[in-house]
C-alpha cells in the first residue's frame, strides 16, 4: 500500500483541488495546503452601480419571452430580444440583486421599455384611485356585453391609428414576496385583434383586468397594488410586426427596496466587494489642477508626506496608498405646506442639491420613473404626497406627507 500511494504521488503534479497543492522537495514530492491569498475586489463602486443591473433586468425580459413576438422594430439582423430590452433599459433606476439571489430566481417587477417600434405610443397614467388609465377615449363604458365589434368600432372612431385587424395587447405583471422571502415576479398577457364583424363578448375573449373604461376612457378594471401594466399596439404588414413603444407601470413597495445605495452594496458584497483601494483619477478636474496639486503646496508631492492619502481621485500626497470616497445615501426630500386647506393647497418639495424629486399624489410608492418635480403642487382635494430624491442612480428613502381639504380650515404650515 505505501508502495502505491508514493507511486501516485510520484505521478501527480499541480493542484489538488481548492487548498491542496503538489509540491517537489529534496527528499521527493509532498502534498501540502496552499496558502490561501487575499482576493482584490475587481470592481469600482462607479462598476457597481451599472454592471450589477444586469441581473435584474434578465430576470424581467424573461417574464415577456415569448409573450410579444418581435417587440423591437429596428434590430440588427442576428441580434436578439434580449440583447435590445437589456440596451433599452441600461441605467433607468437600476435594481440590485445579491448573487444568491440571482441564482434562486429572484426577481423585481421593474417599470422597464419592453417594446420599441414605430407605432405611436398609447398614453397611459394612474389616476387618483390607482387604476391605470388610456388616452384612448372609446366614447362608449365596457360592460359584460359589450362585444368585440363595438370595442373594435369604438377604438376605431377614436383614433385613425387603429385599424382592422390591428392587436391590442395587455400585460399585468403581479410582484410577490415568496415563502424564502425572496422578490419574485410574473407576467401575463392578453389580446384582442380589432374586428367589427365579431359579436363575440369581449369579456370572453379578454378580461375586464386590462378592458374596462373610466369615464369613456380605457383603463384597467382593477386598482394597480404590487402590479405593473401597459397596454401594446402591434399590426402585422407585409409579414413583419409594428409595435408601440410602451413601458410598464409598476406600483409595488416592494421595487424601491432593491434601487437604494444599501441594495447595490449588498449585491457588490455578495460578488466579491468594491475596490476601494485603487487610485482613480477624478474627471471632473482639470489637467493643470492635477498637475498643480502635485507639484504644489501641502496637497502636492511635497504635501504632508511620503505615506500621503488619496481620497475620491485628487492627489493628496507623493505616494499614498490612496482611497475612494463611499457616496452618502440620498437624504430624503422635505415635503412642505399648510397640512389642512380650505380651498386648494399648495406643496413645496426640496432635496439635498444635484438630486433629481420624483413624487406622487394616488398613494402608490415613487420611484425613478414617477412624476419629476418642477415646481408647486397645487392640491384640491385631501392627498396624500409622497416622494423621493435620486442622486447617481441612488434613490432615498420615501418621504410622505397627507394634506387635508377641509371646510374653512386655517392649516398651519408645517415642514418636516
Amino acid at each position: 500500500m505505501a508502495k502505491f500511494q508514493s507511486t501516485l504521488i510520484e505521478q501527480a503534479s499541480g493542484k489538488l483541488g481548492d487548498n491542496i497543492v503538489m509540491r517537489q522537495t529534496a527528499t521527493g514530492k509532498i502534498l501540502c495546503k496552499a496558502p490561501k491569498k487575499a482576493s482584490t475586489p475587481r470592481r469600482s463602486e462607479k462598476q457597481a452601480y451599472t454592471r450589477l443591473q444586469m441581473a435584474n433586468l434578465l430576470a424581467n425580459y424573461r417574464l415577456y419571452s415569448g409573450k410579444l413576438a418581435e417587440a423591437f422594430e429596428n434590430k440588427n439582423p442576428g441580434a436578439h430580444d434580449a440583447n435590445m430590452f437589456v440596451s433599452a433599459n441600461w441605467g433607468h433606476a437600476p435594481v440590485y440583486l445579491t448573487r444568491p439571489m440571482r441564482i434562486q430566481g429572484a426577481c423585481v417587477l421593474a417599470d422597464d421599455l419592453f417594446c420599441i417600434g414605430s407605432i405611436e405610443p398609447i398614453g397611459y397614467a394612474l389616476n387618483g384611485a390607482g387604476r391605470l388609465v388610456s388616452d384612448l377615449n372609446l366614447g362608449i363604458e365596457i360592460t359584460a356585453t359589450t362585444t368585440v365589434a363595438q370595442f373594435s368600432g369604438a377604438l376605431m372612431t377614436a383614433s385613425d391609428n387603429w385599424h382592422e385587424g390591428d392587436q391590442m395587447t395587455f400585460f399585468k405583471g403581479t410582484q410577490y414576496v415568496d415563502s424564502d422571502e425572496l422578490p419574485r415576479a410574473n407576467m401575463r398577457s392578453q389580446k384582442v385583434i380589432l374586428s367589427l364583424d365579431d359579436q363575440t363578448k369581449l369579456w370572453d375573449v379578454v378580461t375586464s383586468d386590462g378592458f374596462s373604461t373610466v369615464d369613456g376612457n380605457l383603463a384597467t378594471g382593477m386598482v394597480l397594488e404590487e402590479m405593473g401594466c401597459a397596454w401594446v399596439h402591434s399590426r402585422e404588414i407585409s409579414g413583419a410586426t409594428k409595435v408601440s413603444t410602451q413601458r410598464l407601470v409598476v406600483v409595488s413597495e416592494v421595487l424601491p427596496q432593491y434601487q437604494t445605495y444599501q441594495a447595490m452594496k449588498a449585491a457588490a458584497d455578495s460578488y466579491g466587494g468594491i475596490n476601494k483601494s485603487a487610485v482613480y483619477l477624478n474627471p471632473q478636474s482639470s489637467l493643470n489642477e492635477m498637475v498643480g496639486s502635485i507639484s504644489n503646496g501641502s496637497s502636492g508631492s511635497n504635501g504632508s508626506g511620503s505615506n500621503g492619502s488619496n481620497t475620491g481621485g485628487n492627489t493628496s500626497g507623493g505616494n499614498g496608498s490612496g482611497t475612494t470616497e463611499t457616496p452618502a445615501v440620498v437624504t430624503a426630500p422635505t415635503i412642505s405646506g399648510d397640512v389642512t386647506f380650505s380651498d386648494t393647497g399648495t406643496v413645496n418639495i426640496t432635496a439635498e442639491s444635484g438630486a433629481t424629486i420624483h413624487y406622487t399624489t394616488d398613494g402608490s410608492t415613487p420611484t425613478a420613473s414617477s412624476t419629476t418635480y418642477s415646481g408647486s403642487i397645487t392640491l384640491t382635494d385631501t392627498t396624500t404626497v409622497k416622494a423621493v430624491a435620486v442622486k447617481n442612480g441612488v434613490t432615498s428613502e420615501v418621504a410622505s406627507k397627507t394634506f387635508t381639504k377641509s371646510a374653512g380650515g386655517d392649516g398651519g404650515s408645517v415642514v418636516d
